[in-house]
């Protein structure tokens, strides 16, 4: 697809495909015109039979929507893709009115005539432009996805917007009622945009797609650059997109998502190290003898003493990942966790950590959180830290799972509940020279590595297809 007519010489932006039940499918996407106004396009596959469907026929008539009237006309983008709802098809467009974030909803019949609804699906006040906007439902009994279609009994709905404010990607689970056309939050606090996010780190433009043949509801998102331009251009590439991930309903919490890498990154692993029961004292780091580093697929499991966890009289009640010194901050529960895209003597690293902080209420609050202050000695570049709250339930341990390929880390906590995404520029732990390590930074308490599972991880293979 790409910018060749009066209604998209400016951008053919985000856009999503409906398969229709005739077995026929359509895609409608946002063009930007020679005016610079967003519009709603539609196009064809040019050829069914075609199983990557390359290349496609924009209908003649676009475009098909303009923005409404108390509508900017550059606030006006990226169409879900259409559920099936009393005999039509509806979808949500990303929009605002001054600072409320808010999804317009259309119904169509044969995705050529449109009608906007009355009600808006959803808005939130001073949340800002919603782009990217994602609506689909999900089980709360099962661990299959849905049918972008599917509502009744065991179901709730997701509604996911990414904020163009802050840019990131909030999402909220909720109650849809398809005759009113409303949608309504579970927990209002957590409301979308601002509320929970898909991820903590550089992450955004997300998408999902339902998978038939699996049963699955598959999350794509957009790791975008942190460096400067210049070294864009001297490395001929810029942003790229996350593993997949497969997305449902914690049935544990009920009130979030899990996200997990689909299972076919699996059949990327080579060589396995394994530890198990390793003890890392307070204020220590320990060396992990893998060979190459680059590329790893890491599940860990650590367990804090539970009378540790019990007699600690120390609150903590202002901690936050971004704004506590991340890996450096000393606490009597933390941080502890692994250091990846390390070189041998540390002067770089990237640290995922687990913080436990007390309140002043004596609960405890885990803390999931990704450390770049020092993950590269390049100065143009961005070290954040990352991180949240991560739910820990009283039977479980501290898990995680962690993919690096080479400059990009993705941590997945408690199964998937908390995920973090980091875009990483290191100098020296690069091929050979990369380690990984474990660590304990907390003031007092031993932390015990129960399960450590490490794979080195084979390239894709990426088969490039001619257009």
């Amino acid at each position: 697809m790409v910018p060749d007519h009066w209604y998209d010489m400016n951008g053919v932006w985000t856009g999503s495909v409906t398969l229709i039940s005739n077995g026929s499918i359509v895609m409608i996407y946002t063009g930007l015109t020679e005016n610079s106004v967003q519009v709603q396009n539609i196009a064809f596959p040019a050829n069914l039979s075609d199983p990557l469907l390359l290349h496609w026929v924009k209908y003649s008539g676009n475009p098909v929507l303009f923005p409404p009237p108390e509508i900017q006309l550059n606030d006006f983008r990226d169409p879900t893709t259409a559920w099936f709802v009393n005999g039509g098809w509806r979808l949500a467009i990303g929009s605002k009115v001054n600072t409320t974030g808010i999804a317009l909803v259309y119904e169509t019949s044969d995705f050529v005539e449109y009608k906007l609804l009355d009600e808006l699906l959803h808005a939130v006040p001073t949340t800002g432009m919603w782009e990217c906007v994602d609506f689909y439902p999900v089980s709360t009994t099962g661990d299959k996805g849905l049918d972008t279609s599917v509502n009744g009994p065991g179901v709730k709905h997701v509604l996911k917007a990414s904020v163009d404010d802050n840019k990131h990607d909030y999402y909220a689970i909720g109650t849809y009622d398809a005759e009113s056309d409303s949608w309504t939050p579970d927990d209002p606090e957590l409301d979308v945009g601002i509320g929970i996010r898909y991820d903590y780190g550089k992450y955004y433009a997300s998408k999902t797609f339902y998978d038939p043949k699996k049963e699955r509801r598959v999350l794509w998102g957009w790791i975008g650059e942190t460096d400067s331009e210049n070294a864009d251009i001297k490395k001929d590439w810029a942003g790229l997109q996350s593993i997949p991930r497969e997305v449902v309903f914690d049935t544990k919490t009920k009130s979030n998502l899990i996200q997990w890498p689909v299972e076919e990154v699996e059949s990327l692993r080579m060589a396995k190290k394994e530890f198990n029961e390793l003890e890392i004292k307070a204020g220590s780091v320990l060396p992990l003898e893998i060979g190459n580093a680059t590329q790893l697929d890491i599940v860990a499991e650590f367990e804090v003493d539970s009378n540790a966890l019990e007699r600690t009289m120390e609150t903590d009640v202002l901690y936050n990942c971004s704004t506590s010194d991340g890996a450096a901050k000393r606490g009597i529960l933390g941080p502890f966790g692994l250091l990846v895209l390390a070189d041998n003597g540390r002067s770089e690293q990237t640290a995922i950590y687990f913080y436990v902080a007390k309140g002043i209420d004596g609960n405890l609050k885990t803390f999931f959180c990704t450390d770049e202050s020092r993950s590269s000695l390049a100065n143009d570049v961005g070290k954040q830290i990352y991180g949240s709250i991560v739910p820990v339930l009283n039977d479980e341990k501290f898990a995680v799972r962690i993919l690096v390929d080479h400059s990009i880390v993705e941590a997945f906590a408690q199964g998937g509940r908390t995920c973090i995404t980091s875009r990483v520029y290191p100098t020296k732990a690069i091929h050979g020279a990369a380690k990984l390590f474990a660590f304990n930074n907390a003031t007092e308490t031993s932390v015990k590595v129960t399960s450590l599972q490490i794979w080195g991880m084979n390239s894709a293979f990426i088969q490039w297809v001619p257009f």
